[in-house]
């Protein structure tokens, strides 16, 4: 049996199914305007989920509902399918591997803590991200059924690295944007001779080149792997006072 309604007002509660729910409390004490429904519930359209995918599922307005004396549409459908304004918890359990699971676009305004391991395909970030530890894992290139995991070096400074390449010159060209990225005073240089010991040494820096120097005037082959700090932001103080990262000195 079912009881069709053009307009429904309730002041009390609105209840869909069995049980006592201590959120919304009892008789005298009853919450006015509340609701507890046992689920499956969805908003939006109808067809939107096939299936029992969750106790609540909010899909996009398909509501199409024409004013007859107007002739247009009552409804414009909003553009998203959920707006939260106030706080939001999510506490994951074990029904799925992610409490959380987004698959398109991520847009934070405010800071982001993260207390655990953040992973990620691919990801452009503005500022830093602070974590216990920072990795990719992707599918294999070239082992069908593998993955490849690589986890980044962790050092006391902010730095950067280029590296390459030299034959028969004495020069290493430095990046033209180190200019304002890096301090050239703090440049090391790692030399590995190949075919032969040549006794490369590095004569000098400074804020465009690196200048070798081989024994005897030989020609030069050689790899060659750059650091410098970063000079565009503060210096990092690696060890500090405090109980937490809220603590750090380090900001972005």
């Amino acid at each position: 049996m079912s009881l069709s309604f053009d307009d429904l007002v309730i002041g009390g509660q609105l209840r869909v199914g069995t049980g006592i729910v201590a959120a919304i409390k009892e008789g005298d004490d009853k919450i006015n305007g509340s609701m507890f429904s046992e689920g499956p519930v969805v908003f939006g359209g109808p067809t939107e989920f096939p299936d029992n995918y969750a106790t609540l599922m909010v899909g996009r307005t398909r509501n199409v509902d024409y004013n007859d004396s107007t002739g247009k549409n009552d409804c414009v459908p909003a553009d998203r399918s959920l707006y939260v304004k106030g706080n939001t918890f999510i506490e994951g359990d074990s029904g799925t591997s992610n409490a959380l699971n987004v698959t398109g676009d991520v847009l934070i305004s405010g800071d982001a803590e993260v207390t655990g391991t953040l992973k990620s395909g691919f990801s452009t970030w503005s500022d830093s991200i602070v974590a216990t530890t920072k990795l990719f894992d992707i599918q294999h290139p070239s082992k069908d059924g593998h993955r490849l995991a690589h986890a980044c070096l962790e050092g006391p400074e902010h730095s950067v690295y280029f590296r390459g390449k030299v034959r028969n010159r004495s020069t290493i060209q430095l990046p033209k944007y180190w200019k304002g990225l890096v301090d050239y005073t703090t440049i090391t240089v790692s030399l590995t001779p190949i075919g032969a010991h040549q006794n490369v040494i590095v004569k000098r820096v400074d804020e465009d080149k690196i200048y070798l120097q081989a024994q005897g005037g030989m020609p030069i082959n050689c790899y060659f792997h750059v650091f410098g700090t970063r000079e565009d932001v503060e210096r990092l103080e690696v060890e500090y006072e405090g109980t937490s990262v809220e603590d750090s000195p380090n900001k972005p």
